[in-house]
């Protein structure tokens, strides 16, 4: 009886072993034109359906496998960790008290923090702003983990990130309570401090696109 020393031995001289073209595949004509083939009809079927898109015709039929960013969003992972934001009490002010943890925590310090009081006897604290430099955030959700009132999270299905210099780069308490309410070439406003009533005035976040749809 053979060892599993001996046996493994055996299936890995078998891996090794190629298989033997037959005289059809040596040729490889036949490889070459069904390459050709495939590609050919991918090329006309796409320009076809390009052309009937500007016409207005087979709409619901993609013309390629390609993402039409950012007419179209990919479908992602509801895990997928992306662009930050706050959640909000009932009343419109962040669930956010202001208690460090993510701060303290954050590898990359790019998370900045001023905490104020509540109005609300039974709230401790509330953060008069919250800001995070995407331009050091590793992205590894430490904050997320540790936050104890599920204030922040990373499920904003956001990926635009991109901005023209670090500046841009830069998320404030507006834009972390209410997603995609800056422009792009707005510049944000650096530790801007807000108090309970206003941030009940803030603008209200646009809904996102559904995946895999335009704008």
């Amino acid at each position: 009886m053979s060892t599993l020393g001996e046996q493994l031995l055996h299936r890995i001289r078998d891996a090794h072993k190629r298989r033997t073209l037959t005289w059809w595949e040596r040729i490889y004509l036949p490889a070459i034109a069904q390459g050709l083939w495939i590609t050919s009809m991918h090329f006309w079927r796409n320009l076809f359906l390009h052309i009937a898109h500007r016409l207005g015709l087979f709409r619901d039929q993609p013309a390629s496998v390609t993402i039409q960013y950012p007419d179209q969003r990919r479908i992602t992972s509801p895990r997928l960790r992306t662009r930050h934001r706050l959640t909000k009490r009932e009343d419109g002010t962040p669930r956010c008290v202001a208690c460090m943890m993510c701060e303290t925590v954050c590898p990359a310090r790019c998370i900045y923090i001023v905490a104020g009081e509540h109005p609300d006897p039974n709230v401790e604290k509330v953060p008069k702003s919250f800001d995070i430099d995407l331009g050091k955030c590793v992205y590894c959700g430490y904050c997320v983990e540790a936050c104890p009132e599920d204030a922040i999270r990373m499920d904003t299905q956001r990926h635009d990130i991109a901005a023209y210099s670090r500046d841009g780069m830069w998320l404030d308490i507006k834009e972390l309570l209410n997603p995609g309410t800056r422009q792009f070439n707005e510049p944000p406003e650096k530790f801007v401090q807000l108090t309970p009533s206003e941030f009940r005035q803030l603008p209200q976040t646009p809904p996102p696109p559904p995946p895999g749809t335009g704008r």
